[in-house]
């Protein structure tokens, strides 16, 4: 069998396609910039000016959050994948916050209106709210380890437990996460009543106009029209597999026209369960019976902890997508494998959606806090395929891989790897650093981000 032909890289004038996407934003943050000095109205104090800069911007990058969460889809191939798409996303919220910090600062006026002050504290409030609340997941890498033993110490005294139940969950999250458009909106409003250089500098005012109003029309049509052009599948759950203590596998099968989606993608998974219909996001772990899929559920604390409990066979589903661009054809012909833990999703829907050859070189690293569930069937595909190689690594009785490890066992010369990977997001950091440092280059180390929030 002839080796297929590798993909192309996608590139405009040299530069690769996935670098597009951050460019334009850097672009339109700098330019708006350059605009609002150019067209500084003469007598307009300097930190007044300049507080209401940082509010323009502050509208600009929510505008652009809200554009790139509308469009996630559409604008994946210019970021390298709808999982860093939605980091831009995220990115261009939490410095939108940071924004208004000075800007409150600067460009406090004792001749706003009351209508105007009243709008910018609750934007403010909200959006402040919302970001705290995205980041907090992530906490645990944010925070020297001194200060994490802290945090966690308080984290175990009944008020923070009563916080944690009332702001955990997924599904409660999103809930409040879909009100950014009417926080955004109220802080629009007050610099339209508010902002003093808009009186003097008509263009101002219509280029603020212009950038918030188009913000919140992708904000409506997300919330009210795209449901209806947005591609998705009826399915049925056809069963629930328990792998491990904390991992369930979920097969659906479909009910119209399946999903179409290559290894290693993810979809947005509406579930009926006991407790009524759920939403969130998961990695494919391969083709099931009938021409269904498969994904592989971890408990991680909101509703995936009771999931083998509360769904069963026969109950009705919708998948969305698919999405991602997490693709192993994407590599050089020695590839390395990184999985850990639940990050083993992907690797078991490209392993399980082999139906030939495998023309790469491939070192697979397995690594879990205990024997890996998948490991039987991993060494399975391994027999039939003699060009991949599988490491399991127990952390428990092996102790934990590193990156180092992996670079002596594959025995290649670092710039000729390619080197995918997936898992805890502390790990792939350490992992990423190490590799750029042995000489693996930047455009050959892709990991699966996953992360919405």
């Amino acid at each position: 069998m002839t080796k297929p032909a590798t993909r192309p890289r996608a590139a405009v004038l040299g530069m690769p396609l996935r670098w597009m996407g951050p460019g334009v934003v850097l672009v339109l943050v700098v330019a708006y910039a350059l605009f609002w000095y150019a067209v500084r109205p003469a007598g307009e104090p300097v930190l007044g000016y300049v507080g209401q800069l940082f509010g323009g911007e502050s509208v600009l990058l929510y505008s652009i959050a809200l554009v790139l969460v509308s469009t996630l889809p559409h604008v994946e191939p210019i970021f390298g994948g709808i999982d860093h798409a939605a980091i831009w996303h995220r990115r261009a919220a939490i410095t939108a916050t940071v924004l208004l910090l000075p800007h409150i600062e600067f460009a406090a006026s004792p001749e706003a209106t009351s209508l105007g002050k009243t709008l910018a504290v609750a934007a403010t409030c909200g959006l402040i709210a919302l970001v705290v609340w995205a980041i907090l997941p992530r906490w645990r890498t944010m925070l020297p380890a001194a200060a994490r033993r802290v945090v966690i110490a308080s984290l175990q005294t009944r008020p923070f437990q009563l916080v944690g139940r009332l702001l955990g969950g997924y599904e409660r999250w999103r809930g409040f996460h879909r009100l950014t458009g009417l926080f955004v909106a109220a802080g629009f409003l007050h610099g339209l009543l508010d902002a003093s250089a808009f009186e003097a500098a008509p263009a101002l005012r219509w280029s603020y106009v212009a950038i918030g109003a188009t913000g919140l029309a992708f904000y409506a049509y997300r919330e009210l029209l795209s449901r209806h052009f947005l591609p998705h599948h009826d399915y049925q759950v056809s069963g629930v597999r328990t792998v491990a203590a904390d991992l369930v596998e979920v097969a659906l099968r479909p009910l119209g026209r399946p999903l179409s989606f290559r290894p290693g993608q993810f979809a947005m998974i509406y579930l009926e369960t006991a407790e009524g219909w759920q939403r969130h996001p998961f990695s494919i772990s391969g083709p099931a019976g009938e021409g269904g899929i498969s994904i592989t559920v971890k408990a991680l604390g909101d509703h995936t902890t009771r999931l083998p409990d509360v769904i069963r066979p026969g109950m009705p589903a919708v998948v969305g997508g698919p999405y991602g661009r997490f693709d192993r054809h994407r590599g050089t012909a020695d590839q390395v494998w990184i999985a850990g833990g639940v990050g083993i999703t992907p690797f078991l829907s490209w392993l399980r959606s082999l139906d030939g050859e495998l023309h790469e070189n491939v070192h697979f690293f397995v690594t879990s806090a205990g024997p890996s569930p998948f490991a039987d069937e991993i060494a399975a595909v391994a027999r039939n395929h003699p060009r991949l190689t599988v490491h399991v690594v127990d952390t428990a009785a092996d102790g934990r891989l590193t990156p180092e490890a992996v670079l002596e066992a594959v025995g290649t010369e670092p710039r000729r790897l390619s080197v995918f990977m997936g898992g805890p997001d502390t790990m792939l950091r350490q992992f990423r650093r190490a590799f750029r440092a042995a000489g693996v280059r930047r455009a050959n180390i892709h990991r699966e981000y996953f992360q919405w929030r």
